[in-house]
């Protein structure tokens, strides 16, 4: 009983600074001086059914045309992905279509294909987006106004819509990156996700590259870590201008087959964040432990839990822009719970790692 009083007391007061951080004044970012030229990477593979959504976000785009360089590379599409690109880009020199069929070095995959990227890139900035991403208008001035002199990597804010089960996953990723942002705003660096992030060339090039780096499954959270150990800076931003929203995972089965790559690269995450995910399982696991605690205190607990957690996705949405329905966001837990458990039993169990139609090894990356 003592060890439970101890850890709940630890749980709620971690939960209350984290949204009291969360609440925290941050300055606003300052205007960019100029609108210098930026090179948009977008990786794709077999994207024929999402690809449109995405470059229609990005044709839409306060941004002069004339500055933007937008290169789709096409790693090797089995589908109509480089018909639908051809099709869309027709009059619109800010966009080109690259085939990536030859390796660079080491790296392989979606690492390969942004090797080739930007080495095509002729910008000093790279922002890099996923095919099944739709970005905000004002997203490219937002991303360059956090990085002044010194920044190597950015990362936006990301989520999800669609039906109930898509919704869900975009309060995921509200959550996830949040609680990213929250520490990396103390100097931590956690990671980078590289469906919307920038990468400065000068960072980039001081890390020699993908094609320089050691294959990884998880090459967004790769290059976040070799930049940083350059000594470049990092921000997390979390704003309604930064915002992406992207095509949620369609089944149970497609979600775990993303979310085991992901615990790939969460094993190599700093302790603090490991440890605050992980207080999540210890939560459950002593409040249901037989005959620890009555009833009425384990519904205490977990109304608690709920409304701390619904707290924060609601701070997270107003700052993002986003906005949900409260009867989601209480169902959230369920999911949470649910998901949390079904990956960690896939994670373990033997097999591979299905990515874009590939398999990979968990020895890999």
């Amino acid at each position: 009983m003592l060890f439970a009083t101890i850890f709940f007391s630890v749980f709620f007061g971690v939960y209350a600074l984290v949204l009291l951080l969360l609440l925290w004044p941050r300055p606003a970012l300052p205007p960019i001086a100029s609108m210098p030229r930026v090179s948009i990477l977008i990786a794709a593979r077999n994207e024929a059914a999402n690809i449109e959504r995405c470059l229609q976000a990005l044709a839409q785009l306060n941004y002069p045309a004339g500055q933007l360089e937008i290169l789709i590379g096409d790693d090797a599409s089995t589908d109509d992905t480089r018909e639908v690109v051809r099709r869309f880009i027709a009059g619109r020199p800010q966009f080109r279509l690259l085939p990536i069929r030859q390796r660079l070095g080491t790296a392989r995959g979606k690492s390969n294909v942004l090797a080739h990227l930007c080495r095509a890139a002729t910008a000093d900035y790279f922002l890099i987006t996923d095919a099944d991403m739709a970005l905000a208008p004002d997203w490219v001035q937002t991303m360059l106004a956090a990085a002044p002199e010194g920044v190597g990597v950015v990362t936006g804010i990301t989520t999800a819509t669609g039906n109930l089960f898509g919704r869900l996953q975009g309060l995921d990723w509200l959550f996830g990156l949040n609680l990213i942002r929250v520490l990396t705003d103390r100097g931590l660096p956690i990671t980078a996700v590289g469906n919307n992030m920038l990468v400065t060339r000068a960072a980039y090039e001081s890390i020699g590259g993908y094609e320089a780096l050691a294959f990884s499954i998880t090459e967004d959270l790769q290059l976040f870590t070799q930049i940083v150990r350059q000594g470049w800076g990092f921000r997390n931003i979390i704003m309604p201008q930064a915002l992406g929203v992207s095509v949620p995972q369609p089944t149970v089965r497609h979600l775990l087959h993303q979310r085991k790559r992901w615990m790939k690269g969460a094993v190599r995450l700093p302790w603090q964040l490991g440890l605050l995910f992980g207080s999540y399982g210890f939560f459950y696991t002593i409040l249901g432990w037989p005959g620890l605690l009555p009833l009425p205190v384990i519904g205490a607990l977990y109304a608690g839990k709920v409304l701390c957690q619904t707290l924060f996705l609601g701070i997270t949405l107003r700052q993002a822009g986003h906005r949900e329905s409260l009867g989601l966001l209480l169902l959230y837990d369920v999911y949470l719970l649910l998901m949390s458990v079904a990956v960690l039993v896939y994670t373990a169990w033997p097999g591979f790692i299905l990515w874009k139609e590939r398999r990979y090894q968990w020895a890999e990356g």
